[in-house]
């Protein structure tokens, strides 16, 4: 098969992967598929029937060793999951003119944000405020 092929199956497996919510599953055929395209490309791939079985031995293989690492690493829950809190206590520039008790956007680690002053005085353009809440995606800052 030409090698062409091999890298546009591929691509259309790795395509559903994407589509399809769960398993990563297809992840595995569509890179076998290309790494057959690639050595075909190469002039190392064989005759068809061999393409056949180096992609379905890659396929498998690949399949039982790597997803239950990957799927363990993807669940783990030793990783931070939630470090949205992490903003609290840190400072932010404010975007616009925000009176007090009012609402603006203020720029914080280069993202502009939405943000109620809970401070008693306005915060002018530039000034920088210190994020004491965060609810949503509005940032509470003073």
């Amino acid at each position: 098969m030409a090698w062409w092929i091999w890298i546009l199956v591929g691509l259309a497996l790795l395509a559903v992967e994407v589509a399809i919510p769960g398993g990563i599953i297809m992840l595995f055929f569509g890179v076998s598929a290309m790494i057959v395209g690639v050595l075909v490309a190469l002039g190392v791939g064989g005759p068809p029937w061999l393409q056949a079985l180096l992609f379905s031995a890659l396929s498998v293989v690949s399949l039982l060793t790597l997803r239950g690492p990957i799927l363990r690493r993807m669940n783990s829950t030793d990783r931070p999951t939630d470090q949205v809190d992490s903003i609290v206590g840190k400072q932010a520039v404010a975007l616009d003119g925000i009176a007090p008790q009012g609402e603006g956007k203020v720029e914080l680690r280069g993202v502009p944000w939405t943000a109620h002053n809970d401070g008693n005085s306005p915060l002018t353009v530039g000034q920088t405020c210190i994020v004491d809440r965060i609810d949503g995606l509005k940032l509470y800052v003073r």
